[in-house]
């Protein structure tokens, strides 16, 4: 399970997380959607442990975000789209057993996750290529691949098919429900309300840095008598979210 209690996060003095309470149970895929700017990312990073909370906490899987990193570590794989972090000198091969490597994963094992990987994936034309040559596309399969290498019961995904084509796009989402189906838990920012409607269980959305709404996705247009997601978000917006009761 994860839960965030109050977390916020300040650059300076502009709040871009304001006092977040969210409990995201397990198995469970939770979308969170929101403009450019909202704080989606940020909240993620923190969740990720990349940035450190102004105020508040999460704990996930039992650990508290910023007093047992290392452990929050071990129990999430993270993507953040249009960021790879790939070694260009090395193949997607290569990559992956590098990150497995940091997991202390046995050879053998790693060696068995790889094969299966590059056949969800499609990735058998490049996989001992070296990654400079890479399209966005490739770049993003072999850093979904890397991110989830160890297994992790949580994955927490940034615009997860950012680059790739439709057909990619497919083989990532058949992977996230196939996630589900072992009760792991994914938690994803997505600019794609088609995206959102396909996978997620429930859906928050955040608006400068707040929760405006949260719900399963039946729920939420059952409350506002619209089934269209994209009419309700906008027209949240545009209110700043004052129909949300806290």
């Amino acid at each position: 399970m994860i839960k965030l209690v109050n977390l916020s996060k300040n650059f300076g003095s502009k709040e871009a997380v304001s006092n977040l309470n969210l409990e995201i149970k397990d198995g469970e895929i939770f979308g969170l959607l929101g403009e450019n700017g909202a704080g989606k990312t940020t909240t993620l990073r923190m969740l990720a442990t990349m940035l450190k909370p102004t105020s508040g906490n999460a704990i996930i899987n039992g650990y508290d975000s910023v007093k047992n990193d290392e452990k929050v570590r071990e129990n999430i794989g993270i993507l953040f789209g249009g960021e790879t972090g790939l070694y260009d000198r090395l193949t997607a091969r290569e990559n992956i057993e590098y990150f497995a490597n940091l997991y202390d994963m046995e050879k053998s094992k790693i060696k068995k996750t790889i094969e299966n990987i590059v056949k969800i994936f499609n990735m058998s034309d490049y996989i001992d290529k070296r990654t400079s040559i890479f399209s966005k596309g490739m770049k993003q399969k072999t850093a979904f691949a890397r991110a989830t290498i160890h297994n992790p019961s949580i994955l927490l995904l940034d615009e997860p098919t950012s680059g790739l084509d439709i057909t990619a796009a497919k083989q990532v989402h058949d992977f996230i429900k196939s996630y589900k189906h072992e009760n792991r838990t994914i938690i994803f920012s997505s600019h794609s309300m088609d995206e959102i409607e396909k996978l997620c269980d429930r859906i928050a959305i955040i608006h400068k840095g707040k929760t405006i709404e949260i719900g399963t996705l039946d729920e939420i247009k059952k409350k506002y008598n619209n089934n269209n997601l994209s009419d309700i978000f906008s027209d949240l917006i545009s209110k700043g979210g004052n129909d949300y009761e806290y």
